[in-house]
């Protein structure tokens, strides 16, 4: 959810114009969808964001998809909200339905389908109390859907679904899907299915302490067939607001809640809450155990920070920190560079080494304040190195466009392989004209660099 607020309201007039929805049907197929995103199971990845609609015609909110092809984003799109056929609930203002989102092919037809919470929306005279919903994948897309039961408390401002995330916890062979309610996490275990949640519901707190549940990360750490959960949150104490990645181990019988590791020191940012940031699991060193990196953008007045958990066979060991003063990172940390605001992993140059993009949104760049930047750092046998790292920006050779104030360039980053060559391609999304730029042998190339949509790069789900 790290970007939502921030960037929904410039992106909804982005998709406003000229988008059809689709007439929907969901046959059934014979296997599970081999890409969680992949909505209408013709094998490519979809593309998934928040919006408003044609013309802003959902008061609530909603999910516009564009549908992906052998070569990318397509024509073909989709807008579904909570007006949409089959979707529980109705369209109301500040709903926020689809604002947040995670896929998985929960029922195991063939289809990939989006969980999407609302987060704003009022349940039995409670505002903000928030739904999850899962829409299901079909043959024409997104079609109808499940409202979760809400195991949180009947309170306002609960905002349940403030955070979602899929993985089998259980290593059944079952998507299930964790999610953020009132300060606390709940796993929903699979089968989830149009006929409701099939397994139990599990909660996911630290009652010992002061900790309130904001962002999960999943992957597998501990290098077994069970996905782990990575709990973000925050601590809350009469004198202090801190951060804390809290790691929880996936079990056949149940979870396990393990070790904790400070992200943010004590009072840091004179006290924000929602300090924590997001993150991504990747195997940064190659030895079979994913490695947990953290973006904390409020870090040091906004400077921001990434730190990196290593993986183990008992879950995650040793840490790094990298900011923008680290030896061998371009540029210098400074105020509201907001550094590692949003990440993403992949190979870029094809050595089985997880790379990772670091995007700073806020680097001022000539004078002009918001004009961003993104980083990327390599994995070796060490681990994730600054030795090495690229730097990008408007003012990088080769990179399209002048440095402008507010383009937020690298306020989505994402390493994906749409062209199949073996290496991850950087995707960067900007308010001036969002890019793809190729990886290589090399690490990632500004030759042949090409402008791409901004509806898909925000729409790429990790």
């Amino acid at each position: 959810m790290k970007h939502a607020l921030r960037t929904s309201t410039a992106l909804a007039a982005l998709f406003a114009a000229g988008l059809t929805p689709l007439t929907l049907s969901a046959p059934a197929a014979a296997a599970a969808a081999k890409y969680a995103d992949d909505f209408n199971g013709d094998g490519f990845r979809d593309y998934a964001v928040f919006s408003y609609g044609n013309d802003f015609h959902s008061k609530g909110g909603g999910v516009q998809v564009t549908f992906g092809t052998a070569t990318g984003p397509g024509t073909q799109t989709q807008f579904i909200d909570q007006s949409s056929a089959g979707v529980p609930g109705s369209d109301e203002t500040d709903d926020l339905f689809g604002e947040v989102r995670t896929a998985a092919d929960f029922n195991q037809d063939g289809y990939g389908d989006l969980a999407v919470a609302a987060t704003g929306e009022n349940v039995d005279g409670h505002a903000d109390r928030g739904t999850v919903t899962v829409l299901w994948g079909g043959k024409k897309g997104l079609s109808g859907g499940l409202a979760l039961p809400n195991k949180g408390p009947k309170t306002s401002y609960a905002r349940m679904g403030s955070d979602l995330a899929t993985g089998d916890f259980t290593g059944d062979g079952k998507p299930d899907l964790a999610l953020v309610n009132a300060g606390k996490t709940y796993v929903y275990r699979g089968s989830i299915s149009r006929s409701g949640v099939h397994g139990s519901v599990t909660t996911l707190d630290k009652a010992s302490s002061s900790f309130y549940s904001t962002a999960l990360v999943t992957g597998r750490v501990s290098g077994d067939k069970k996905t782990d959960l990575i709990i973000i949150g925050d601590v809350v104490t009469d004198s202090y607001i801190a951060s804390d990645a809290w790691f929880v181990k996936g079990g056949s019988a149940k979870l396990y809640p393990g070790k904790t590791l400070r992200l943010e020191s004590k009072n840091g940012n004179g006290g924000e809450a929602d300090r924590g940031g997001d993150g991504v699991v990747g195997d940064f060193n190659k030895d079979g155990y994913g490695d947990i990196a953290i973006g904390t953008p409020l870090y040091d007045k906004y400077k921001g920070r990434v730190t990196v958990w290593y993986g183990g066979s008992s879950g995650p060991g040793k840490s790094a920190r990298f900011t923008q003063n680290t030896s061998g990172i371009a540029d210098t940390a400074e105020t509201y560079d907001s550094f590692g605001d949003d990440l993403a992993t992949g190979d870029v140059n094809g050595d089985g080494y997880r790379d990772l993009a670091i995007g700073a949104y806020g680097e001022t760049i000539g004078g002009k304040e918001y004009a961003g930047g993104v980083h990327v750092l390599y994995g070796r046998a060490s681990g994730l190195s600054a030795t090495g790292s690229q730097w990008f920006a408007r003012n990088t050779a080769g990179i399209p466009g002048a440095v402008q104030a507010d383009d937020y360039f690298g306020s989505t980053v994402r390493l994906r392989d749409t062209n199949r060559d073996g290496k991850a391609d950087l995707y960067v999304g900007a308010s001036y004209g969002s890019l793809l730029l190729r990886g290589s042998a090399k690490g990632v190339t500004t030759t042949g660099v090409t402008s791409v949509d901004t509806t898909a790069v925000d729409g790429m789900l990790q």
